[in-house]
């Protein structure tokens, strides 16, 4: 059994001199807005992730095939086309909520987000907070 290394790794980087090279200035307020949102609700500071990649908190999985890693519990990037919020425990069981949400797109754990103004945040804290308790049941804390 062979740990693996994840392509995205935490980094010592700094989040807010990240942030702070955002072009768009609508982008970059609401890039600061996420990130304060996720270190709020998840309890921990925010750590860059691979080179474009914001989360807090880490847990450890490990898979049948033997490969684990380390990995952030919750994130987002601030992409060019959109904010990408990371929510994973992906959206099967969130349909209600993702239609008061207002306008975004899904991937498999990612929400995409055009801008903060399209959506109504408190659905978006919600959605993390489940995403959370989900991760925190399926990885406890050690």
């Amino acid at each position: 059994m062979s740990k693996s290394d994840n392509k995205t790794q935490q980094t010592n980087e700094s989040v807010d001199e990240y942030l702070l090279k955002i072009g768009d200035e609508q982008k970059r307020a609401d890039a600061f807005k996420i990130k304060e949102m996720i270190e709020r609700l998840s309890g921990e500071p925010a750590k860059m992730w691979g080179s474009s990649i914001i989360g807090c908190g880490t847990y450890h999985y490990k898979y049948e095939s033997g490969r684990e890693g380390d990995f952030m519990r919750v994130g987002f990037a601030p992409r060019k086309a959109n904010l990408v919020v990371y929510i994973m425990s992906g959206f099967k069981e969130y349909d209600a909520l993702l239609e008061k949400l207002g306008k975004h797109k899904t991937g498999k754990s990612c929400l995409y987000i055009k801008r903060l103004s399209d959506i109504d945040e408190s659905v978006l804290e919600e959605l993390i907070t489940l995403s959370l308790a989900y991760m925190a049941k399926k990885y406890p804390e050690q």
